[in-house]
């Protein structure tokens, strides 16, 4: 028995909460380095404050995916976690910017970052549960879409706010702006909205009707178990691994972007590392609509990406999109003026689009169905990771290897995204719509 297609709305209404969480991880990425330099942070402490958040991840989404596979209530399976997960991020939104020290911050910093993980993970396997292979690639673009939509608005706001409604975007030293108090408020709204439309408007398949879709035994009464746990993460499939590799490089590359983007812009092109300079919080803003631009970009090729994987291949487009972020972010250390900083977006955002889609399209067709959530969380350890070890040697390499010097830290994170795109050719795509077995397997047969 075959999972019956859905429709585009109903793929619609199923994704259109990822715009909340991207919506809150959006104002985090652009702003939460802006919020500790302003609180006193110096360059090196960056990294390690911002450890929070990959630390929450791998401990977070593993534990959510275990039991998310194995919950089942009146609000169905996976609908519970992201409802939980987004009131307590629109609480931690709401009190971020108004931390009155450092410690704070990063305390805030923390608990969003585990109620995203909370909200995110289960989306993932959100797609997976309700959606026929064929149309899983479809699924995550979709997806992917309302994550460069909820972007672009929450990396742009604190901009928008003062360049459209003259917010100012400056405040006394140690105090946050108003532009990004306002904008943190606002994403706290679209948080919770959006999670509560797909809640309302989804519906989820039963344990035993996913039992049927995968011909396989409904087992009513499993029970979590610690040994499982480390039985199933010895046993992850080949194709989890070599994508493994290359998710670490890539998202490697990203923190490095997200933590130093900021600081790099300001002082290399905007010339200032006075956190309480008019100057400065222009060329904070900057980054900002740079982030923006390259979410934008990011959705609009969501639906170009899987309309040129059906006619090349997901690996393809893949190790491609990685090789033009990576060339993109690296040559960032040769722009002289802020608007030429958008041409390396556009190329960025490509890979990010990319990022987003690709590996979770590649990844789903070799997992196990009643364990999609686990292995989607297990899976996250590979993104996590690399987040962590760049918190941990990035300020290191920036003080001490780069003299201090933060655009070094930002080719660094290029070179590491190309390397990841040249690994995608080792990844075996069991799943491959395009491959010949699915051809062949397609073909009528004949007598």
């Amino acid at each position: 028995m075959e999972k019956p297609r859905l429709s585009f709305w109903q793929i619609w209404n199923m994704s259109f909460g990822f715009m909340g969480i991207q919506f809150g991880f959006g104002l985090q990425n652009a702003n939460v380095s802006r919020i500790f330099e302003t609180l006193g942070a110096s360059i090196d402490q960056i990294p390690i404050l911002w450890i929070a958040a990959p630390l929450t991840g791998l401990l977070v989404q593993p534990i959510i995916g275990y039991f998310s596979d194995r919950t089942w209530t009146g609000l169905g399976r996976r609908r519970p976690y992201f409802l939980f997960g987004a009131v307590a991020s629109s609480v931690a939104l709401i009190v971020m910017p108004y931390s009155p020290y450092l410690w704070v911050a990063a305390g805030m910093l923390w608990i969003l970052d585990a109620s995203i993980n909370i909200s995110m993970e289960p989306f993932r396997a959100l797609v997976a549960d309700n959606l026929p292979s064929e149309q899983r690639t479809q699924g995550f673009a979709v997806q992917t879409f309302f994550i460069g939509v909820g972007s672009v608005v929450a990396s742009a706001m604190p901009y928008l706010l003062t360049n459209v409604f003259d917010v100012s975007n400056t405040a006394p030293a140690g105090e946050v702006p108003p532009s990004v108090k306002i904008s943190f408020i606002c994403g706290a709204v679209v948080f919770i909205g959006s999670i509560l439309w797909t809640v309302i408007r989804t519906k989820e398949y039963s344990p035993q009707e996913l039992a049927k879709f995968n011909n396989e035994q409904f087992e009513p009464k499993e029970k979590a178990s610690l040994k499982e746990i480390i039985t199933d993460i010895k046993a992850m499939p080949k194709t989890m691994v070599q994508l493994a590799v290359v998710q670490f490089f890539s998202w490697f590359a990203l923190f490095a972007m997200w933590i130093y983007t900021t600081s790099a812009v300001t002082s290399h092109i905007f010339g200032t590392t006075d956190t309480s300079s008019v100057v400065y919080n222009e060329g904070a803003d900057w980054v900002g609509l740079c982030f923006a631009t390259y979410n934008g970009i990011s959705a609009l090729a969501a639906f170009a990406l899987p309309w040129l994987a059906q006619r090349t291949s997901r690996k393809f487009v893949h190790s491609l999109s990685l090789i033009i972020g990576g060339l993109s972010l690296a040559s960032i250390s040769l722009i002289e003026t802020p608007s030429m900083l958008m041409l390396n977006m556009v190329g960025i955002g490509l890979a990010w689009a990319s990022i987003l889609c690709m590996p979770y399209a590649i990844l789903a067709g070799a997992l196990p169905a009643k364990k999609m959530g686990f292995y989607m969380g297990v899976f996250n350890f590979f993104i996590v990771l690399p987040q962590i070890l760049a918190a941990g040697v990035l300020g290191f390499f920036t003080r001490w290897a780069f003299g201090g010097n933060t655009m070094m830290a930002i080719v660094l994170g290029g070179a590491s995204m190309i390397f990841a795109g040249l690994m995608v050719s080792v990844v075996k795509d069991e799943d491959e719509p395009n491959s010949a077995s699915e051809q062949v397997k397609l073909k009528p047969e004949t007598n």
